[in-house]
């Protein structure tokens, strides 16, 4: 298990971590999270394994701590053929099992279902066209953590256009996080280093 990283907060949505940078509230309690933050988070993504992996990740997350999901990452990689859509599209009942043994990953059989449910629904799609048709118009940076929405318009928009094409785990919520995730949203904190 990684060593807790020490921070300060200075707001209710802002943290100053050990480096002196300053990131958003939810970033710094664990090593895990500081890199994804700092590495990823918000940054654009458009290729279709990618939209696809953050996609799967996202619904395996519901219900649980995002650090879950991030310590298993690799685990999940491994087991989803590196989020390949057209490799997880053609997985059986024989990986069902495989899965569903898996002590590395989430083993929850309606997320496996749809996460190789979806691979399928991403290959009769533009995956990223579809998903960045939904991007809002630009919006200034959140200044407290009460203006990071869970839910938006362009997210309940695009969870249903998702359903529309056989998408499945892809309610309005999980859709605004794969948003933030993907960089449709800058849902950086105002005064966030990145």
């Amino acid at each position: 298990m990684a060593e807790p990283i020490t921070c300060r907060r200075v707001s209710d949505a802002l943290v100053e971590g050990a480096d002196g940078r300053l990131r958003c509230f939810w970033a710094g309690s664990a090593p895990e999270y500081t890199a994804y933050h700092d590495q990823e988070w918000g940054r654009p993504i458009r290729d279709d394994r990618g939209l696809y992996e953050r996609m799967t990740l996202e619904a395996f997350q519901s219900g649980l701590a995002w650090i879950t999901i991030l310590r298993k990452r690799e685990n999940f990689r491994a087991a989803f053929a590196g989020f390949d859509p057209s490799k997880v599209a053609e997985f059986g009942e024989q990986d069902v099992a495989r899965l569903m043994g898996d002590a590395g990953i989430v083993r929850n059989r309606a997320k496996i279902d749809a996460a190789i449910n979806n691979a399928r629904a991403a290959l009769d799609v533009p995956l990223g066209e579809l998903i960045w048709s939904f991007a809002p118009d630009s919006r200034p940076r959140p200044r407290t953590r009460a203006e990071v929405p869970a839910v938006t318009p362009e997210s309940t928009a695009l969870a249903k256009a998702l359903k529309k094409q056989g998408f499945r785990f892809v309610g309005p919520t999980t859709a605004y996080a794969l948003m933030q995730a993907c960089g449709l949203v800058d849902d950086h904190i105002e005064g966030c280093h990145v």
